[in-house]
């Protein structure tokens, strides 16, 4: 039996993450720590809320203290570190909220873990969740990132994750703390908030709003739907050598372009309009520091751990679409502002541990 500490559970991935666990392993204890930002909803585990073994913490990762004692009187064996501040436009108009949450906000983790666990065993496990944008930028025919891929990144928020990938390696080689690196490709799926590509994509189709393209469109991202990354995840947990490093993709790249076509067509299809959506298509100047290609090479994860993705692209892009067509309600709640409304009243300020 494990006893988890998810960080930034109430988040798109981490709030998947936590209902495929309590889903494939019921036996375990899971603690979600959420400080319940903009991107964090406890709606999104409404139908987990009340599982055996589950408990909500309202919490900032930045406080050593917090951190420690919640580990200590859970008695935490496995701490998995989704909390981040992760949208690359908001890190550009005000890097200072990643800057703490993704490097102090680890560095706290990481020492609260250190102090509670003091003489490290076979039973711990630190699996800290990151970007395959650390890599930087690929050309068009250039290999995909492995493992062994230089840093190199080009915006605030990948700048925030490479120093957080190093604090993590650091812990590993000067303290022997059992870490777990994984570098993730762009995730897709339910929950995700309507900031990103293929979430405001829909929203604004559907709303007639104008569908914002960056540049000439042609900027490739390799995308991995959720419950995949989910089960990557899984594998490295459970069976990953502490100190490495696996990179988790979907083997799926697309130009964006492609994707907002292939959305807009469907749409087409599912709730038609006067024209086609593809009409709402606006192109606009490229953001700074736009990276043109990331491509994963998650070959490591197949030798090693067995792993594989189970959803190709059409297979995810359909049950996302189809998602938010009947969860409407859950987006316009998100954007609004509603449930945060809401929590402030039902949690107020972080509990205790």
């Amino acid at each position: 039996m494990r006893r988890l500490l998810v960080t930034g559970g109430a988040g798109f991935i981490g709030s998947n993450f936590i209902r495929y666990w309590i889903k494939t392993h019921p036996q375990d204890r899971i603690v979600n720590l959420d400080v319940l930002t903009y991107a964090g909803n406890l709606e999104n585990l409404a139908d987990v809320q009340d599982s055996t073994g589950y408990r909500f913490v309202r919490g900032d990762i930045t406080d050593k203290v917090f951190i420690r004692d919640l580990m200590e009187k859970e008695q935490i064996d496995t701490v998995i570190n989704f909390a981040a501040e992760s949208h690359v436009d908001r890190s550009i108009l005000g890097p200072d909220a990643f800057i703490t949450t993704n490097i102090l906000g680890t560095f706290a983790l990481l020492e609260a873990a250190r102090t509670v666990w003091g003489e490290f065993d076979e039973s711990q496990r630190f699996l800290h969740v990151s970007t395959d944008e650390v890599y930087g930028s690929l050309a068009p025919d250039e290999r995909a990132f492995d493992e062994h891929h230089a840093y190199a990144p080009n915006s605030p928020y990948s700048a925030s994750k490479a120093s957080s990938d190093h604090l993590v390696r650091a812990y590993h080689k000067t303290y022997g703390m059992p870490v777990l690196t994984t570098n993730c490709s762009n995730n897709y799926g339910p929950y995700q908030f309507p900031e990103k590509l293929i979430p405001l994509t829909i929203l604004n189709a559907l709303e007639g709003k104008p569908i914002t393209v960056y540049g000439d469109g042609r900027n490739i991202r390799d995308w991995l739907y959720v419950d995949d990354h989910c089960s990557g995840i899984e594998a490295v947990l459970q069976g990953g050598t502490p100190g490495e490093v696996y990179n988790i993709g979907g083997i799926n790249e697309w130009y964006n372009i492609d994707i907002v076509h292939l959305i807009c067509e469907r749409l087409d299809e599912l709730q038609p309009g006067t024209e086609s959506y593809k009409a709402q298509i606006t192109f606009v100047s490229d953001r700074p520091g736009h990276d043109r290609r990331y491509a994963i090479d998650a070959s490591r994860m197949q030798s090693e751990l067995g792993w594989l993705p189970q959803h190709d692209f059409q297979s995810g892009i359909e049950n996302t679409i189809q998602w938010y067509l009947a969860n409407r309600d859950w987006c316009d709640r998100v954007r609004s502002g509603e449930y945060r409304d809401y929590y402030a009243e039902q949690y107020g300020a972080p509990t205790n541990p």
